[in-house]
Parts: C-alpha cells; structure tokens; sequence
C-alpha cells in the first residue's frame, strides 16, 4: 500500500467515526448520512435514498466482512487492510461514489457547482481549503464547475491502495511540491 493510500484511509476512518469514540458502528453512518442529507436539500427522493442506501451498504459490508468477534464495531487496524481492497471493497465504494456524485448534481445536468460541492463535503467533514483544493484539481470549467463522472472516479481512484498524485491526494493536506 501506498503512503498516500495510507493517509487517505486514516482521514476516511477519523471521518466515519462520526461520534467520536475511536470506533465505527452503525450510528456513526446513520449521524454521518443525516450530515448529508441536511446538506443536499435540493436533491429529490430518489437521489437522498441512493445516498442513504449507499452509506448503508459501507457499513454493512464493513460489519459482513470485518466484526468477526460480533461486537458491532469496527477498529482502525480492522479497517485499514480491508477499505483499500478492490476485489473486497469495491463494489460497495462504486456504489458510494455514484449515489454521493449524483447527489451533487439536483438540477441533473451532469455539473456540479462549487457550493454544494462544499456543501457536501463539509458535512461529510474534510476541511474547507482541502475540499477547494480538491475542487480546483477536478479542473472546473469556466462556470466554477466539475463533471459528475469527474468526482465519481475521483471518489473511487480515493480507495484504490496503488495510486497516489490523484486528486483525493488533497484531501489529506496540501500536495507534495
């Protein structure tokens, strides 16, 4: 695994970790969807239930394949080795990056502007200059805006353990010069 995969999986785990008691469990992804879904007020039905569902099936999947004790939580050391594994783990992200993308885009144009793109991310709980930066290497056109599908591969080549210059990269701090 990649040191920037590395970083990027320790900020996601402190992220879902929504309550803050060093573990993930189920009320972090019910606290963490409702964050979201407060801030995509112009989104329809169907678009807040594919995000609902999405978060859903991350913590399901995480509980399936990782809470072998049954205690209903999830560690960071549980967390790290299975989160970057395509094969274990990637349907589940594809899912997340098309429900959270689309989400982005109420009007369904297939752009998605800057503020709700803040929006969303603030509540998911990254960092405001982090998300701008994150933005700006998406390379929004002349309106201020990204592409769907661009922030869709962008949420995915995120968990992928072997690549690292990629967009999500700004996520965790500022990009190596």
């Amino acid at each position: 695994m990649r040191t920037e995969a590395a970083k990027r999986v320790e900020l996601v785990f402190s992220l879902f970790d929504a309550n803050g008691n060093g573990v993930l469990d189920s009320g972090d992804f019910d606290l963490m969807t409702e964050r979201v879904l407060k801030a995509a007020v112009a989104s329809d039905t169907g678009a807040k239930e594919a995000i609902r569902a999405a978060f859903r099936r991350y913590w399901t999947t995480l509980a399936t394949e990782l809470d072998a004790n049954g205690d209903g939580v999830i560690t960071v050391d549980e967390f790290r080795p299975f989160v970057l594994d395509p094969e274990r783990f990637g349907p589940t992200i594809s899912e997340f990056a098309t429900a959270l993308s689309a989400l982005g885009d109420p009007d369904g144009d297939g752009l998605i502007e800057r503020p709700l793109f803040l929006s969303l991310m603030t509540a998911i709980g990254f960092e405001e200059a982090n998300i701008h930066a994150l933005f700006d290497a998406f390379g929004p056109d002349s309106e201020d805006r990204i592409t769907v599908s661009a922030w869709a591969v962008g949420i995915e080549e995120y968990y992928a353990p072997d690549l690292a210059g990629i967009p999500g990269d700004r996520l965790v701090g500022a990009p190596a010069v």
